[in-house]
């Protein structure tokens, strides 16, 4: 029998590929290839089903990079730019979700709320990083929403910003990080010590 998370990442990859309508309960059994039952056994029916997979998107694509990067550690813009990298790795799939759950939000309240709330937590999170790295309290909220918009837009567009690209507008993006220059400075020194630098 399938775990109820095997149903819930079945419910992303359909609502993904196919849109919220196709979230029905025979879908999802093919895709598994599992009976009704075995859905009932984890869900009490669609609603049950719904807000199961709500929460689950908050956590796969918020809480689990934010618990993941404050478990490894470091200074706040070390902290960021790890966060990057473990979104960055996922970017086809998360930024797929992240547009189909967006154009479910506009057509349904329990979910428009659902996204509202990942949206809070995630700009809370660079919030606390710009002002954990020194920055200014008064450029915190304007950062946050400019590093936000550059990650989530970067997928809204035709064809999507590809993560190579996506890294450098972020590394343009840093440069107003309290100690970027700092960082900048320091790496130049770095390659000017390296004999194969100018090689």
């Amino acid at each position: 029998m399938a775990r109820r998370q095997d149903w819930l990442e079945a419910g992303l990859t359909v609502l993904s590929e196919k849109g919220a309508p196709a979230l029905t309960i025979e879908r999802l059994c093919g895709r598994l290839d599992l009976t009704k039952g075995s859905f009932y056994h984890h869900f009490t029916g669609m609603a049950g089903f719904k807000s199961g997979l709500l929460a689950h998107f908050a956590a796969e694509y918020t809480t689990r990079y934010i618990d993941q990067v404050e478990r490894s550690g470091g200074s706040p813009l070390t902290r960021l730019e790890r966060l990057l990298t473990l979104v960055l790795a996922e970017e086809d799939e998360r930024s797929r979700v992240e547009i189909a759950v967006r154009a479910w939000a506009a057509q349904d309240g329990e979910v428009r709320a659902t996204q509202e709330r990942v949206d809070a937590l995630r700009l809370d999170y660079l919030r606390s990083l710009w002002r954990e790295a020194g920055g200014a309290e008064a450029d915190a909220v304007p950062m946050a929403r400019l590093l936000y918009l550059v990650l989530i837009g970067a997928g809204q567009v035709v064809p999507p910003v590809a993560a190579g690209d996506l890294r450098e507008v972020y590394e343009l993006t840093m440069r107003l990080a309290p100690d970027s220059g700092t960082r900048n400075r320091g790496r130049a020194a770095g390659a000017a010590a390296t004999p194969e630098a100018d090689s």
